[in-house]
């Protein structure tokens, strides 16, 4: 019975998807119709039907996915251990450092070869 279901809201799917569309080519196309409107009416035109076809996308069996994905993610984040401030401190200074000694490497490397170059080229 629930395959049934999902079945029939795949169905439905592809018209919350045309009307997402739709919607969202509603305001592109009204956003340009409108120009000599106020800005501020037009941006808010905009959200609001962005906010609405997100809100039918987020209808679908996609959608559902995609605020299920969200939720595993801050759960993840949570779990995360993250660096204390001495620790990034550090870090930080290491990649500067190394960045500093590649960069005058490969300024040193340049200014032999162009000095090599000069002394061949006369």
């Amino acid at each position: 019975m629930k395959h049934n279901a999902e079945v029939q809201e795949t169905r439905h799917d592809g018209l919350k998807w045309a009307v997402v569309v739709t919607l969202l080519v509603l305001a592109v196309v009204g956003n340009t119709y409108f120009a000599d409107q106020a800005l501020l009416y037009r941006v808010l035109g905009v959200v609001a039907l962005s906010l609405v076809a997100a809100l039918v996308a987020l209808t679908t069996t996609k959608g559902r996915e995609l605020v299920e994905l969200a939720r595993s993610a801050k759960k993840e984040i949570q779990r995360v251990v993250w660096p204390t401030r001495p620790e990034t401190v550090q870090t930080t200074a290491i990649v500067l450092v190394a960045v500093l000694v590649v960069g005058l490497m490969l300024w040193l490397i340049d200014t032999l070869l162009g000095w090599a170059m000069s002394g061949v080229i006369g």
